[in-house]
């Protein structure tokens, strides 16, 4: 509780100077591409991040997994230059570039000091436009996402993933694994990985933010050379879903003396009004070291080592939900404990106790999300994705001070659910069967 404090009072401190540094400028290129930029001139390294409205969702019907490969192999060589020339360039100009595909974005994290801001992004350019997708390339990228596919189906918690997934989304593109089965990854062509590309990477779907030794005018420029020779549009986007989730327990028998358990029911979106008291809310019942789940199901009656619940807002649905491991025979029990903490939060809600507490430890903690140009960067396009506008972080704080608690209340009636509180359990749990 001592080190909980005196991070909290750090926390305070930074939280201070926090809303004065982080002054955002919204950019417009003259190609139409937008972004938020905070100047940072102190060290000559500005820190670019890039995402695409769409991620592997996106993939067609029978290639699933593609636009996961196509964006582990953008840096498998470019233009002129193979893989390893490729890696060797940027080396030389001590960049970093990172591609990465998520279920409702494909991001591009760029890291570049200004001496070799040019050379950086031309490089980086050639990644996107220029992309060779070499035959040797994808056939050893391939057997990386393979291997990545195989331990899915040994390791319980991607198990158990998986089959909640599964369960909530059924054939919608979040019931399956963005990886894709080890035959749709298979049959992937080099054609597919262009056509994943087109799909993916456009312009009416991008969002930019940039942080450090870049003006305003420089960032514009940089923007439409790096960006403006993309695909203007991409493909649909998939439909909404409802996670059907009616309650229950289901097993998926596996050999391993513990248990993994995910549990959950639908959630709530994050442009929705009542988004701030439900993250406020979450954080008493499974967000932290002293929740509610944390002290029942681990602190008194040592069921597991650690247990937590968190909000999961997709573009396209969202979930309440949980996750713990503890061993086969007290399986049934930690479920029955988690089952009465959900009933008693929906019947009584929060105490004002609870409520401040959540409260002094959010706007502490805020701050120090904010720990340097890469991490303030991914925080500024998710809230670009978000739909927040660029005084979000100033206000964010306040938000949280001003709820009180019959508002947390009733949105905690409202979205917690024990009657479809949903578990799904992958092991050999003592006396439970999916009913």
């Amino acid at each position: 509780m001592i080190a909980r404090f005196l991070t909290l009072v750090t926390a305070t401190i930074f939280a201070t100077a926090l809303h004065a540094a982080v002054d955002i400028q919204e950019v417009e290129s003259e190609g139409g591409i937008s972004a938020w930029l905070v100047e940072e001139h102190s060290i000559p390294f500005t820190a670019l991040e890039i995402r695409f409205r769409g991620g592997t969702s996106l993939d067609r019907e029978g290639k699933r997994g593609e636009v996961n490969l196509m964006m582990a192999l953008l840096e498998e060589g470019a233009g002129d230059l193979d893989a390893q020339e490729f890696a060797k360039a940027r080396d030389n100009l001590a960049a970093s570039f990172e591609f990465d595909a998520y279920r409702d974005s494909v991001s591009i994290s760029a890291r570049f000091l200004t001496e070799n801001r040019d050379e950086a992004i031309r490089l980086l350019r050639a990644a996107l436009v220029e992309t060779r997708f070499d035959e040797d390339a994808i056939a050893r990228v391939k057997g990386q996402v393979q291997s990545v596919i195989r331990n899915e189906q040994t390791d319980p918690g991607d198990i158990a993933s998986n089959a909640f997934n599964a369960k909530a989304f059924g054939d919608h593109p979040y019931g399956t694994s963005d990886n894709g089965t080890s035959e749709s990854v298979d049959a992937l062509t080099r054609e597919d990985m262009f056509a994943a590309r087109d799909r993916a990477i456009v312009r009416d779907r991008i969002y930019v933010s940039a942080v450090g030794d870049i003006t305003a005018n420089e960032l514009a420029d940089l923007l439409d050379g790096l960006l403006g020779e993309l695909p203007e549009t991409g493909p649909k986007l998939p439909e909404r879903v409802t996670p059907a989730l009616d309650g229950g327990i289901e097993v998926v028998p596996y050999d391993t003396p513990q248990s993994v358990v995910i549990f959950g029911h639908q959630g709530i979106s994050r442009d929705h009004p009542d988004y701030i008291p439900a993250y406020v809310a979450n954080e008493v019942v499974g967000g932290a070291a002293e929740s509610r789940l944390m002290e029942e199901v681990r602190e008194k009656r040592g069921l597991t080592y650690g247990i937590g619940a968190y909000l999961l807002p997709f573009d396209h649905s969202e979930l309440v939900l949980g996750q713990f491991s503890t061993a086969n025979a007290t399986v049934a029990e930690a479920i029955d404990v988690v089952r009465g903490e959900w009933e008693k939060l929906a019947a009584d809600g929060l105490t004002a106790e609870e409520l401040d507490l959540a409260k002094t430890y959010l706007t502490g903690a805020y701050a120090l999300r904010f720990d340097g140009n890469a991490p303030i960067a991914r925080i500024m396009v998710g809230m670009q994705m978000s739909g927040l506008d660029s005084g979000y972080i100033a206000r964010r704080n306040d938000l949280v001070e001003a709820l009180t608690l019959d508002e947390v209340n009733r949105v905690v009636r409202e979205i917690y659910d024990p009657e479809n509180l949903t578990f799904v359990v992958v092991g050999q749990p003592e006396g439970l069967e999916t009913d």
